[in-house]
């Protein structure tokens, strides 16, 4: 049970009829596990942090650079060197010492991925290459973990919720089938990136994330994109693809 102290320290969100005492002993008994620590991970990580959820694994292999901290707010100038998940750890922690931040500095992948998102109650891929974003989608539909998905790049970014629980809702797989060029696709170092474009799609994360381990609302259903220069949001509706490799009921480890 929550203390004066903890009550107190969420008692904004306690007040919220939809989340209460009750959605806040959720997200202070659930698990996060945030892959990739730079400009999407660092704002959702900073507020899972400190909306209370009670553990947050924190997973990224790269070390900070002075070109990370136009975007990657986690980070100071100190932490310029410094292994990023431990560099968003220390950050985490001194927002709320509550939260029990794991850091892993480390890039996780094959049943170490596996054994990783199944045990999380909620997964944010906060990572940047198309490969690492399918081999944790294949994790998470395998464990039956819901992803919560962002990416941004110049002035455009992302989000989509992935929950192999529904059975309606697609994958990563489906709105993106793999292909040969994947990892030919630019990332923000070779094309650039609005600074507060990856802060505002990694809080969209985290509000996603909030609400899978609270109870609160409803999680975001199809893709939604956002155009920077014009401000506007723009929603589709993608079904599940039958015939995907990861999710497609056709596929052998769906049979």
């Amino acid at each position: 049970m929550m203390d004066d102290q903890a009550l107190l320290r969420y008692s904004r969100q306690i007040m919220l009829p939809e989340v209460d005492i009750e959605g806040q002993e959720r997200l202070r008994s659930a698990h996060a596990l945030i892959i990739g620590a730079g400009g999407l991970g660092s704002p959702a990580a900073l507020y899972l942090a400190a909306a209370g959820v009670g553990k947050i694994t924190v997973a990224d292999a790269d070390t900070v650079e002075l070109s990370n901290l136009q975007r990657q707010i986690a980070h100071q100038q100190t932490s310029i060197g410094a292994n990023k998940a431990h560099s968003a750890k220390a950050s985490m922690q001194a927002l709320n010492p509550e939260c029990h931040v794991i850091a892993l500095a480390q890039h996780a992948d094959g049943e170490a991925l596996l054994a990783l998102v199944a045990s999380a109650d909620v997964v944010l891929d906060c990572t940047d290459r198309f490969s690492s974003r399918y081999a944790i989608n294949a994790a998470a539909q395998q464990a039956g973990i819901p992803l919560v998905s962002g990416a941004a790049i110049r002035f455009s970014g992302q989000l989509a919720v992935f929950d192999p629980r529904d059975p309606a809702c697609p994958c990563y797989a489906c709105l993106y089938p793999p292909s040969e060029n994947d990892d030919e696709a630019l990332s923000c170092a070779e094309s650039g990136v609005m600074a507060p474009l990856v802060g505002l799609i990694g809080c969209f994360q985290a509000i996603e994330a909030f609400k899978l381990l609270s109870g609160a609302g409803k999680p975001h259903q199809g893709l939604a994109t956002f155009e920077g220069l014009s401000g506007q949001w723009r929603h589709f509706q993608v079904p599940r693809d039958p015939d995907c490799l990861v999710c497609g009921h056709a596929h052998p480890t769906n049979a």
